[in-house]
């Protein structure tokens, strides 16, 4: 950990420019993200008072490039990490407490002895922390008190998984702090999602947590989850004349758990027909030959629909992996539009079933497709119902569609992002 006072000099002086240049993909224009820093150091004095060292943090948040919905059922996916972060200042305090501050929000306080998952904080930011505490005390880490101060500037409700972000961002705090930096990124998502999935009540997948955590473009195949098959995938936008938009419908973000806890329920009932637990384990012939009987037991179409999605997506996956890879731009746009199209017609996650007639997301989709004609691609972003939609838009009509998309959701809605090529890391310690 670093004097504070040489920490601070280091931000001021440029001395970690190379490093930030690199993380954020933004060349010399490191300013506003050293100011960031510099932020969170003097937020962290003004909670805590000014400590003799400190340490800073990163976790980034997340984009799903392909695979929607197809991680909780061991599928594949395609994801990368944004310029878009958590951050935090950290350093130990002394005590058996730990202790997270987050911008605009109320301190949070963990007893370290009291680490039992409180049902009470259900779907809170403590849960999480607490979540991730636990895991790493089972793994058999001492751990130790420490005080942390966060901002973020991951859109929340966006699709982008500020909440995977923070988890790993605890995750990594946590490693650097009390382990000793020796958990993996892979063991860090799978810390993050624990905690979501038991301490937070959330029925998640790994995907988010992943893509944050590893960093940069990752195909990864859930087909086990105790060890998922990652790989890195070169991806640069910029060599095709494309930009990354995500664009915020503006939709009410009420809560939603229900309608995202059903895609994963149902799909699982569809597996349990052929006597399995996940639809990764389903042969996708038997499951077309069956349909018949399959719609007769279930009494859902919506649950077929959803498992046909599956399949077809978590093929999609792989192919756009495949097509980066092979520099076939065009093919990867194709599948990308056809992803989309799955989603609306048969996932069925652009808007809340209970909520037929806010449907801010199917708008922002027809506005992409207006705007887009032919060129591009737009899809649902992340869990969707009320959240973002993705589009990859040729940089000569970039201006124009933002444009034209704001006039219509408002200003500030439509975010040109950059993929950054690191996840949950240590900016200093």
């Amino acid at each position: 950990m670093i004097k504070t006072n040489e920490l601070r000099a280091s931000v001021e002086n440029g001395a970690l420019d190379e490093k930030l240049s690199y993380i954020y993909s933004c060349g010399n224009e490191t300013k506003k993200y050293a100011d960031r820093f510099l932020s969170v150091i003097d937020g962290y004095s003004e909670v805590y008072g000014a400590p003799e060292k400190l340490a800073l943090f990163s976790a980034p948040g997340r984009t799903e490039i392909g695979g929607n919905h197809t991680d909780h059922q061991h599928g594949c996916v395609l994801a990368g990490s944004v310029n878009l972060d958590v951050i935090a200042a950290a350093s130990y305090n002394g005590e058996n407490v730990v202790r997270i501050k987050s911008k605009g929000y109320d301190m949070d306080v963990i007893d370290l002895e009291d680490l039992e998952i409180h049902s009470e904080q259900f779907d809170k930011a403590i849960a999480l922390i607490r979540g991730v505490l636990r895991r790493f005390r089972d793994m058999g880490y001492e751990l130790r008190g420490f005080n942390a101060y966060t901002e973020s500037n991951v859109l929340k409700g966006s699709g982008l998984s500020s909440s995977a972000a923070f988890e790993v961002l605890v995750g990594t705090m946590v490693n650097s702090l009390c382990a000793g930096g020796a958990v993996d990124a892979v063991e860090i998502a799978k810390i993050g999602q624990y905690a979501e999935n038991v301490y937070y009540d959330k029925p998640s997948g790994l995907l988010d947590q992943m893509a944050s955590s590893v960093g940069a473009v990752v195909a990864v195949d859930f087909k086990s989850t105790e060890a998922p098959e990652i790989s890195k995938v070169e991806f640069d936008l910029g060599k095709y004349g494309y930009s990354l938009c995500i664009i915020d419908s503006g939709a009410d973000h009420a809560d939603l758990t229900s309608e995202y806890a059903s895609i994963p329920r149902e799909m699982k009932e569809v597996a349990a027909f052929f006597g399995k637990e996940v639809l990764r384990e389903v042969d996708k012939s038997e499951f077309m030959s069956s349909l018949k009987a399959l719609r007769e037991k279930l009494g859902n179409d919506r649950a077929v629909l959803r498992a046909y999605h599956f399949f077809n997506e978590s093929e999609r996956a792989v192919l756009e992996t495949e097509a980066i890879r092979n520099g076939d731009f065009d093919e990867f746009l194709k599948l990308v539009k056809l992803s989309g199209h799955s989603s609306y017609m048969y996932l069925q996650n652009v808007y809340a079933s209970s909520m037929p007639m806010q449907q801010a997301v199917s708008l922002t989709l027809a506005l992409c497709g207006e705007i887009l004609g032919e060129k591009g691609a737009y899809r649902v972003h992340g869990g969707g119902f009320a959240g973002t939609v993705q589009a990859f838009v040729p940089n000569d009509m970039l201006d124009d569609f933002k444009s034209k998309i704001e006039a219509v959701l408002g200003e500030g809605m439509c975010h040109v992002l950059s993929i950054r090529p690191v996840g949950g890391c240590v900016i200093a310690e």
